[in-house]
């Protein structure tokens, strides 16, 4: 099976089934293990944060098939776009995905400190308690998820596909491979802010859990253009690797690790983020 092929189902059980896995998680668990997630997602952070500093970093400056070091602004230049593309998309989910419920005043911070605000639930029983919302309003609200979530998934997978095109040699033992794993984590609690707030609105569960992992579907799409682009040049090697690893520094620095921090004020997130990073390491350099 071509390298293709396997960033092509790498990629799909990243987005699609962890997605779908995290959807299904929301149908049929209560909501109460908010020190799981925060934990999951400061294990997550680590192993990404290690990802991008020991070998995407290091790599878009020397990609395969250079024959000379790549400038400094170009790496900088890729990092700042993927970064600000991330950053962007993000924008545009929290604009569009809350707008009924107040988020800034003193009680209630605009953060994701619990499991309940980061899959949207709290919004959501906010409208089943008001009568002029009904389940309509909740239905149409899960479905503005769904889509947003899709949208934010495909630079995701052009992060993937970028990975694999600087190391495809390695399919399950390179950093597109623990990159894909980590985004799967990411997506678990993605699906559930997807099927959440539909199932709350009417649809029965196993709707809900397919339109979860439909929405990861834009995930492969980025990985076939990202895989794409990295193997034009050299030059462009190097661009889409910097862009990887700048989307992945806002993903750790901006959702995992303060939504885990705020998730369970303790010192269990930081000991996971220390043991995820040393893991990401050994994984990197073995």
């Amino acid at each position: 099976m071509s390298v293709f092929v396997w960033v092509i189902a790498i990629t799909a059980f990243a987005g699609i089934v962890m997605t779908g896995f995290g959807g299904l998680l929301g149908a049929v668990l209560e909501r109460n293990s908010t020190k799981i997630v925060s934990l999951l997602l400061a294990f997550a952070g680590g192993i990404m944060l290690a990802v991008v500093c020991f070998e995407l970093i290091p790599d878009a400056f020397f990609p395969h098939g250079a024959t000379e070091e790549m400038p400094l602004a170009l790496v900088l230049a890729g990092v700042v776009v993927g970064f600000g593309l991330i950053w962007l998309l993000n924008y545009i989910i929290d604009k569009n995905t809350n707008p009924e419920v107040k988020h800034i005043d003193a009680k209630h911070p605009h953060t994701a400190d619990d499991l309940n605000e980061l899959i949207h639930a709290d919004h959501y029983s906010v409208h089943a308690q008001k009568k002029s919302h009904g389940n309509h309003d909740l239905f149409m609200a899960g479905i503005v998820m769904a889509c947003a979530i899709a949208l934010h998934n495909m630079p995701e997978g052009m992060v993937i596909g970028a990975s694999y095109a600087g190391d495809a040699g390695e399919i399950t033992t390179g950093a597109g491979f623990l990159i894909a794993m980590v985004i799967g984590l990411h997506n678990i609690p993605e699906g559930m802010s997807v099927s959440v707030p539909l199932i709350s609105g009417g649809m029965k569960k196993w709707k809900a859990v397919g339109v979860a992992a439909l929405s990861g579907a834009p995930t492969v799409l980025g990985s076939m253009i990202g895989y794409s682009i990295g193997m034009l040049s050299p030059v462009w090697l190097s661009f889409s690797m910097s862009f990887a690893g700048g989307a992945m520094l806002y993903v750790v620095f901006s959702e995992l690790l303060p939504e885990s921090f705020l998730m369970w004020k303790s010192k269990a997130p930081g000991a996971l983020t220390l043991i995820g990073t040393l893991v990401g390491i050994v994984l990197v350099y073995v």
